[in-house]
C-alpha cells in the first residue's frame, strides 16, 4: 500500500472524506501551541495558493484560515470584524485603488 506523508493542518472533515474514499489515514490532535504554529503555516500555504490560482475558492480558504487564526489567539469573529471596520473608518479601505508612489519631507 502506497503511503503519502502530509504533516499539515487540514479541515475537520478531511479524515472522514479520506475514509469514505476507501483510504486510511493517521491523525493527531495538536496542542494549542502546535495549533497556532500550524495555523500560521496554513495561512502562508493558503496565500501561496491564492496567488497561484486567484479564484474565489482560494480567497474563501484564506478567509477561513484567518478566522481560525483569530480564534486560536482568543479573538472572536466579531472582534476581528470590529477591528477591520474601525481601521476602515479611520484609515479607509482599498476601494479607490491608490498607489503611494513617494512622500516628500
Amino acid at each position: 500500500m502506497e503511503k503519502k506523508v502530509y504533516n499539515k493542518l487540514v479541515r475537520d472533515k478531511i479524515p472522514q472524506i479520506i475514509e469514505a474514499d476507501g483510504k486510511q489515514c493517521n491523525i493527531r490532535i495538536l496542542s494549542d501551541e502546535e495549533y497556532i504554529e500550524m495555523i500560521d503555516a496554513k495561512l502562508d500555504e493558503e496565500l501561496v495558493e491564492y496567488h497561484k490560482d486567484q479564484n474565489i475558492e482560494e480567497l474563501a480558504d484564506l478567509m477561513e484560515v484567518v478566522i481560525a487564526a483569530a480564534k486560536a489567539r482568543g479573538y472572536t469573529v466579531e472582534e476581528l470584524e470590529n477591528v477591520r471596520i474601525q481601521k476602515a473608518v479611520k484609515r479607509g479601505g482599498f476601494d479607490e485603488k491608490i498607489l503611494l508612489v513617494d512622500v516628500r519631507q
